[in-house]
């Protein structure tokens, strides 16, 4: 049986309301379990694929919350790393549009101190990492080792940087070392937001860029303009479903999810067969990752569909899988 890893933090979210408040007084906080790959992961499990998360989990009682979510939701906890640091913390804001905006708590905290995790079984296929784990070390260079490693062993590498800027220290050394892992990659996930970042200043890169480095399809979303998957070939865009937009927490991380659950089902969880999809193999999996993420943003908190949520007849953009829901347009950004 194929297996997918997902490599990187498991968090906590803690949401402040939009409701407003008197003077003087803050907003109602909501805690909520969260973290990028986190997010993947349970996205996979939820859908039905085999799928395990790498990374170190705090013994507190928020670690042990992150574990039972986990299982809940299908996901393998047999690459987590229990450790008596405590769990990261993200402050999330909700703007009137329903986007998110971040700060985070995370120094000395468990996840960032992960440690290699040794050699993944050969029923590994793909493995995939993202957002803070990128980017704090110790971590990030555990990580990046295991990047390669993986990709020398021939299996198929993914990545979301999914940026946080305010947690990056030094902006052009990040775009510098992104860029120098794109010969390592398969697909690389962003936002255009993400895309605008890594793009500027002296050390900028971008889809040509990581295309001609050996990645063989960027795929970025883009709010209301919907999924664009480009290879070296083509580049194809999948619109965004119309969907009543609750937040947008967890939105891009369904779209990774949806994306690698969709090539399992196609059998292409290797480097060689994604290079093999044809144009309308691209479409169709950005119009599958497009349906999960509606979803997603369709209620509080990054809370993706399970498999049976999802219509098999969902065919366009004009069928949402919850009929009721067709005010907004948005995609996951």
């Amino acid at each position: 049986m194929r297996e997918i890893v997902i490599c990187g933090e498991a968090l906590v979210d803690v949401v402040a309301a939009r409701a407003p408040v008197n003077a003087g007084r803050l907003a109602a906080l909501q805690p909520a379990l969260g973290g990028g790959p986190f997010n993947v992961a349970v996205t996979l499990g939820r859908l039905g694929s085999a799928v395990s998360l790498c990374t170190a989990v705090s013994t507190d009682t928020y670690g042990d919350a992150i574990v039972a979510a986990l299982q809940a939701s299908g996901v393998g906890t047999g690459h987590l790393q229990r450790r008596g640091e405590p769990t990261s913390l993200a402050l999330a804001t909700i703007g009137t549009d329903g986007a998110a905006h971040y700060s985070f708590y995370v120094e000395g905290t468990a996840d960032r101190l992960v440690q290699d995790p040794g050699a993944f079984p050969q029923t590994v296929s793909a493995v995939c990492f993202g957002t803070l784990s990128l980017v704090l070390e110790p971590g990030a260079s555990v990580y990046e080792s295991l990047l390669r490693r993986c990709h020398d062993e021939g299996r198929l590498v993914v990545i979301d940087p999914n940026i946080r800027p305010a947690v990056i220290a030094d902006h052009d050394a990040y775009r510098r070392r992104f860029a120098s892992w794109m010969d390592a990659v398969d697909i690389v996930k962003l936002s255009d937001e993400d895309a605008d970042w890594l793009s500027s200043g002296p050390s900028g890169t971008g889809p040509a860029d990581w295309l001609a480095a050996g990645v063989t399809a960027v795929i970025t979303t883009a709010g209301p303009a919907g999924i664009t998957v480009t290879t070296a070939a083509a580049a194809v865009t999948s619109p965004a479903p119309k969907v009543q937009v609750s937040d947008t927490i967890g939105a891009g991380d369904s779209v990774v999810g949806g994306v690698l659950r969709h090539l399992e089902n196609l059998g292409a969880l290797s480097p060689r067969a994604v290079a093999e999809l044809s144009a309308e193999q691209w479409l169709a999996i950005a119009e599958y990752a497009g349906q999960v993420a509606a979803i997603t943003v369709s209620r509080p908190g990054a809370d993706p569909p399970w498999a049976g949520e999802l219509r098999s007849d969902y065919v366009d953009n004009q069928q949402h899988p919850y009929p009721d829901v067709r005010s907004t347009r948005l995609s996951p950004e």
